[in-house]
C-alpha cells in the first residue's frame, strides 16, 4: 500500500512539481493582467474553476492568469521577485520571506484554514508518543507550515528541536521517503497527509488541531498593492464569496478537488472535512499568533532576523487599521 502514496501523488500534476511554468490567461484588458500563484488544494483551485476572481475583477478591466506550485515557500519567492501578484500559504512560509526581505504584504487570513496536517508513522514504527521522537529522523519541508507544526509539537512533549534529527523534504520528496520507510516519521499536510494515512499500518500521532492553530494567508506583492489596491481588494471580496459556497457544499468541493487533483475522491473528502472555509481580516488575534510562530522560528536561530509581523499586514482601502 504504502508506494502508491508515490505513484497517487505523481497522479496530481502540480502537487508534485515544485512549480508548474503553465499558467491559464484570461484577457478583459490588454496588458491588465492579475497573476496568482496558487495550489491545487487549496480554495484558490475552486475559485480558479469557478472564475470567481476573474469575474469579479472584469469589472476593472483586469485578466487574471495562474501559475501553480506545490508549496508555500516557492511560492512567496515567486511572490516578492513580482513574478506573481498574489498567493495562499500556511502560517510559516510568510516569516521567512519576512526575515529574509521579501517584497510582500499579508492581505488576509483564513484561520484555522490549514488544520489537516498531521504528524505520520510508517508501517511497524515503534513509536507511541511525541516523546518518543527524540532521537529519531522527522521529514518535513523546510519554511512550510509543517516546520513550524513539529516544533509546537516537541515543545508540547517537553522537546526541543536539537531533540530530533530534522530531514527536510519537499512534499513529494517526503512521501517518497515515508513509503521506503527512510525517514521515522513525517509531518505533512493534506491531500498528502489524506492519501498517507490510508496506507497499511500508517498511524497518525499527532493532529495540528491537537497542538497549535493552524493559519493560511492571502498575501500580496508589495508593488502591486500600492500601485492596484482594487484589485488586491476585489479578489479577497470574490474569495469571500467562494469561501460562503464551500461552507454550503463541501461534497461539491470534494468531487471538485478531487477532478481537478487526481487524487482518490475518499481522500480528498477527508481533506475538504477538515478545512474552515472562511477569508477574514488580519485580526489582532492572528497577527498575534503569527508573531509568536516568528518569535519562536528566531529563538530557534531558523530565520536569521527578528521580524515584526504587524509591520507587513495590508489593511484594503476604506478599513480602518488595527494596530494588531
Amino acid at each position: 500500500m504504502r508506494p502508491m502514496i508515490t505513484r497517487r501523488l505523481a497522479l496530481t500534476g502540480g502537487l508534485a512539481a515544485a512549480a508548474s511554468l503553465s499558467s491559464r490567461v484570461s484577457r478583459a484588458g490588454e496588458g491588465a493582467v492579475f497573476r496568482i500563484g496558487y495550489q491545487r488544494n487549496g480554495i484558490l483551485a475552486v475559485a480558479k474553476e469557478q472564475a470567481a476572481i476573474e469575474a469579479r475583477l472584469q469589472a476593472l478591466g483586469v485578466g487574471v492568469s495562474w501559475v501553480e506550485f506545490s508549496f508555500g515557500p516557492p511560492l512567496l519567492e515567486a511572490l516578492s521577485l513580482g513574478s506573481v501578484d498574489f498567493g495562499q500559504t500556511g502560517d510559516a512560509p510568510p516569516i521567512f520571506a519576512q526575515a529574509a526581505k521579501a517584497n510582500l504584504v499579508y492581505a488576509a487570513a483564513q484561520p484555522k484554514g490549514g488544520s489537516g496536517s498531521a504528524i505520520l508513522l510508517p508501517k511497524g514504527s515503534t513509536i507511541q508518543t511525541l516523546a518518543d521522537l527524540k532521537g529519531k529522523h522527522v521529514a518535513f519541508a523546510k519554511g512550510s507550515s509543517a516546520h513550524n507544526f513539529i516544533i509546537a509539537a516537541l515543545e508540547k512533549a517537553g522537546l526541543s528541536y536539537g531533540d530530533i534529527e530534522p530531514v527536510t523534504l519537499a512534499p513529494a520528496d517526503g512521501a517518497a521517503a515515508f513509503a521506503r520507510g527512510a525517514v521515522d516519521a513525517w509531518t505533512v499536510w493534506d491531500p498528502y497527509f489524506a492519501i498517507a494515512e490510508t496506507g497499511e499500518g500508517v498511524r497518525i500521532l499527532a493532529q495540528a488541531s491537537e497542538i497549535t492553530p493552524t493559519n493560511n494567508f492571502f498575501l500580496a506583492n508589495r508593488g502591486t498593492v500600492d500601485a492596484h489596491p482594487e484589485r488586491v481588494a476585489g479578489t479577497i471580496e470574490a474569495l469571500g464569496g467562494v469561501a460562503t459556497w464551500c461552507e454550503a457544499n463541501r461534497g461539491q468541493v470534494a468531487q471538485s478537488l478531487s477532478r481537478i487533483t487526481g487524487v482518490p475522491l475518499p481522500a480528498t473528502e477527508r481533506t475538504v472535512g477538515r478545512i474552515k472555509y472562511v477569508i477574514a481580516p488580519m485580526s489582532p488575534e492572528v497577527t498575534a499568533e503569527q508573531q509568536r510562530i516568528a518569535d519562536r522560528f528566531h529563538a530557534l536561530k531558523i530565520i536569521p532576523r527578528s521580524v515584526r509581523v504587524a509591520d507587513i499586514v495590508w489593511t484594503p482601502p476604506g478599513v480602518a487599521r488595527s494596530n494588531g
